[in-house]
Formats: C-alpha cells, sequence, structure tokens
C-alpha cells in the first residue's frame, strides 16, 4: 500500500551509493554561469534518474496510456531542451496517469507531468512554460547542488523531496504525497530553493523564447493553477486560503509575479522578444481530446463522489464536501476538518471478515466494537480504534467487505474525535454504498473526458457550460477555469472550448 515509502527507500539506497563513489568539486553550470559545489558528475545524476524512473512511474499512477499525447509531449519538449545547455542530453518526457496538477524532475532529464496539469492548460505554449521550467532544473544541475549541500545521512530524502515537488499552490496534491507516503506534507514539498525556483524560471523562460513562444504564458499558467487549485478545495468544502499551506507557493513562492521578475532579469541579460510567438491552441487541444478525466476504465474512475470500478467491477460513493482522488494503490477521499478516507482491496487468508479485521489488516491493534454486518449482500465487519498523532487523537474506523472473488475492499475513514461523531453517519452510507457491477454495468461505465465544441454564433457561456457533466455542482466554474475565460467573459463564435463529458 505504501509505495511511497518503498521508493523513497530505494532513492536513498542509490543516492548514498552514488555519494560513496563520488568527491565534491566547484564546476561553472554552463546554464546558469555560476560556480556551483556539486558531489556528482553527470553521469551520475543519469543513472539516478535511469534507476529510479520505473519506481517513479508505479509510485505515481503509472504513464498514461495514450501514444499519441505521449509523443505530442515528448516532442515540445524536445524543442525546448534541444534549445538548452545540453541539447545532446536525451530527455524523457512523461505523463502521468494522475487527476493531481503536478510536474516534477529528476536528475538525467527525467520530467514528469500529470493528466490533471495538462487537462488545465489550454495551448503548447502554456504546456512549454512547464516543461522549460522542469529542464531548467536539470540543466541547473539543482539535484546536485542540493545533495552536495546534504549529509550522506539525508541524501535520500533529498532526492525523494525533489522528485515529488509540486510545481503548483495545490494543497491537494501535497496531501496526497503526504498520505500516501506516511509523511507530512510539507516535508513532501522542502525541495527547491527560492533562488533555485528563480533561476529555473529564467532558463524556462529563455528556452521558450528560443523555440518562439511567448514566456508572459509561464506567468498566465501560474494564474491559472492558482485558480484550479482553489476550485478543487472548494468542491472538497475546505477553505481557498488553505492552498498555499503545504504548497510551494508558501514554502518556495512561485507566483505569476516571481515569473515575471525572472523574465525581465532574463531580458535584462540580452532576452530577445518574440514575434508573432507561437500558442498553438488547436494542436494542443487536438492533443489532449478524449483524455481521461478522473481516471481510465483500467484502473478505475473518478466522477464527482463515485468512484467505479469496471474490470474489477464494483462501485461506491464518498460523503458530500468530500473530495475524491485515484492513485496506483489507493483511492482517498478528502473532507472537511481533518476528515479522510482510504479505499484499497487486499487478499486475505482468513474466509471470515471479522477474522481477517482483528488477525490480519489491523493485527495487533486495539480494535473495540467489532461487529459482522452484510453490505449489499457481501459478508463485511467493522471495528474503531484510537491512535496518536502529532497533533493529537484521530479515531479510526476499520471496514472490511468480503467481495464476490475473495478479495477484501477495506476502507478506513479517520478523523479527529469530535469530527468522527459527527460524520458516523455519512461514513455509515458511505460503507452501505459498496456494491458490486453487473457485467453489462462494467461494460457500460465510461470515465469522463476532455470534449472539445466549437462555440456556434448562439452560444453563450451557460450554454456550454451546460455541455459539461462532471456532476459536482462546479461545472460553470471548471469550464471557465479550463478555459482560461475571466469571469463574465462570453465565448468567441468558431472558436475551440474544453469540456469534461461522456459523450
Amino acid at each position: 500500500m505504501n509505495r511511497y515509502s518503498r521508493l523513497r527507500g530505494a532513492l536513498a539506497a542509490s543516492a548514498l551509493a552514488l555519494s560513496a563513489l563520488t568527491l565534491g568539486a566547484c564546476a561553472q553550470n554552463q546554464a546558469t554561469g555560476r560556480s556551483q559545489f556539486v558531489t556528482m558528475s553527470a553521469a551520475d545524476e543519469a543513472k539516478i534518474g535511469a534507476d529510479e524512473h520505473p519506481k517513479v512511474l508505479e509510485a505515481f499512477g503509472g504513464a498514461y496510456n495514450n501514444p499519441r499525447l505521449a509523443a505530442y509531449v515528448q516532442r515540445v519538449g524536445e524543442d525546448l531542451a534541444r534549445r538548452s545547455e545540453l541539447p545532446d542530453l536525451k530527455f524523457t518526457f512523461t505523463v502521468l496517469n494522475s487527476d493531481i496538477y503536478n510536474a516534477f524532475a529528476l536528475p538525467g532529464g527525467y520530467i514528469y507531468i500529470t493528466r490533471g496539469l495538462l487537462a488545465l492548460m489550454g495551448s503548447e505554449a502554456e504546456l512549454a512554460s512547464v516543461l522549460g521550467h522542469e529542464i531548467g532544473h536539470v540543466t541547473a544541475r539543482h539535484t546536485a547542488e542540493r545533495m552536495a549541500q546534504t549529509t550522506a545521512a539525508n541524501i535520500g530524502a533529498t532526492i525523494f523531496s525533489i522528485g515529488v515537488a509540486v510545481l503548483t499552490g495545490s494543497s491537494q496534491a501535497g496531501n496526497l504525497a503526504g498520505q500516501a507516503s506516511g509523511a507530512i506534507a510539507g516535508t513532501v514539498l522542502a525541495s527547491y530553493s527560492r533562488d533555485q525556483e528563480f533561476e529555473a524560471d529564467k532558463l524556462g523562460v529563455r528556452y521558450m523564447s528560443l523555440v518562439g513562444y511567448n514566456p508572459e504564458e509561464a506567468a498566465d499558467m501560474l494564474a491559472k493553477l492558482g485558480e484550479g487549485a482553489r476550485l478543487e478545495l472548494q468542491i472538497a468544502g475546505r477553505p481557498a486560503d488553505e492552498a498555499d499551506q503545504f504548497s510551494i507557493m508558501q514554502t518556495h513562492p512561485r507566483t505569476a509575479d516571481r515569473v515575471r521578475e525572472a523574465l525581465a532579469a532574463a531580458r535584462a541579460q540580452g532576452l530577445q522578444a518574440v514575434a508573432n510567438p507561437r500558442e498553438n491552441v488547436e494542436e494542443y487541444y487536438a492533443a489532449i481530446d478524449g483524455m481521461a478525466v478522473g481516471g481510465d476504465a483500467d484502473a478505475g474512475f473518478v466522477k464527482g463522489r463515485t468512484f467505479t470500478h469496471p474490470k474489477l467491477r464494483f462501485r461506491f460513493e464518498a460523503p458530500e464536501k468530500y473530495r475524491l482522488s485515484d492513485s496506483q494503490d489507493a483511492v482517498r477521499a478528502t473532507g472537511p476538518d481533518g476528515a479522510q478516507i482510504t479505499f484499497d482491496m487486499r487478499r486475505g487468508r482468513a474466509a471470515d471478515p471479522a477474522t481477517f479485521l482483528t488477525g490480519e489488516w489491523a493485527r495487533g491493534a486495539q480494535l473495540s466494537g467489532v461487529e459482522r454486518i452484510t453490505v449489499n449482500g457481501m459478508q463485511a465487519a467493522t471495528g474503531v480504534t484510537r491512535l496518536r498523532g502529532q497533533n493529537g487523537a484521530v479515531d479510526a474506523r476499520l471496514v472490511a467487505i468480503r467481495m464476490p472473488d475473495g478479495t477484501y475492499f477495506r476502507i478506513l475513514f479517520l478523523a479527529p474525535p469530535q469530527v468522527m461523531a459527527r460524520e458516523q453517519e455519512a461514513f455509515r452510507r458511505t460503507t452501505y454504498s459498496v456494491r458490486s457491477l453487473t457485467a453489462q454495468e462494467a461494460q457500460a461505465a465510461e470515465p469522463l473526458r476532455i470534449r472539445l465544441v466549437r462555440a456556434a454564433a448562439g452560444d453563450n457561456f451557460d450554454s456550454l457550460a451546460r455541455r459539461m457533466t462532471a456532476n459536482d455542482g462546479f461545472e460553470r466554474e471548471r469550464f471557465r477555469i479550463i478555459n482560461g475565460m475571466r469571469q463574465g467573459e462570453a465565448p468567441v463564435a468558431g472558436r475551440l472550448y474544453k469540456i469534461v463529458a461522456e459523450r
């Protein structure tokens, strides 16, 4: 279940092995022009990236299975990388099968971007702004620099935190990483320094300009990311100012204004203005047309508060004001006031759910109130316990449901005691929402996807927004944000717009 912890251990092992082989040295970085103290060679960095790439894929939900989209992102990234100071380095650009707003880089030219971030973008230029920034971290050798400043005992944790560095101020992304790794989100997000982020911004806008994009798109992209993060919090019923609590925007502020500062600095160093810049909106839209939103049929998908897994043939529904997010090993629901739910499946030796609960899943825990129940014809068991966390007591309710194929569907409800008391009925309804799908239901189940519509002469904002079928009550605001529209802006006849819909 804890794939992030295994990833962190593997990164630590490889990093410590490499640190034993290399000696510190000062060298001038050809991208930044400044002298750096580093403890590894470029070959060492490439080895780290190659070794950890498959582990990153496993930890972050794998690569999204869309060869056409993958080839497009690789092409855009390579165009930028060829203008960098490492034109001969083989860069690998990967679209991760995740809905959170995330992009990051590993040493050796391994760069990752999520489906969620691609869905938010509105042009090839915006994609280039993100990829250019991550290329900047690689060419500036920021990972090697951080490792040189870290003791051997901390090297693995440093690489891991750099590897999952979140591009934007989405606390949802930070919370997911923290939950999965068992570490606080602040530790996961502790990554590049403010100066390193500024350097990556300057390099990113330089690469964009050399390819022919307007580097101002980088600032516009960050503003849109901020809006998207605030919407996700609003959907989850959490305060909008929480967006910066565990984010790079707070720990290493990277705002639209800072990107404009980096652009001004790059221009002062000779960066030329771009005449007739490339935006390539329709090319970008064509690349993401049909991209899944909320998951896919193979791994299961989210629609509003409902999760459906056609291949394993089950579904369930989270309570109101909870935000569902799917990952490689579990589905998580984040609710108000610290309430969280984790759903996963495990094989068990015991045929009796109560025995599985007490003797396998929660063996050694002091469970109370253990009882056998029936959930939509399936045998199940539940029990409660109280845990001690850094911020005080946390109540936990465990539910184990034996599925028709003999596997166990596990639900872990976590909340502070006063919140658990308030949420009991909502948690009970979620438990009893778990049910099997018939073969016909599983075959008919489809994830939401990005679809393109061209505004007609009679269309207005509402007529287009009504075509969104996200089913979470926030269709109008999501339509505005994913299309980069200002409040009150009317659609333009003949222009393409993104919607999220089944068909």
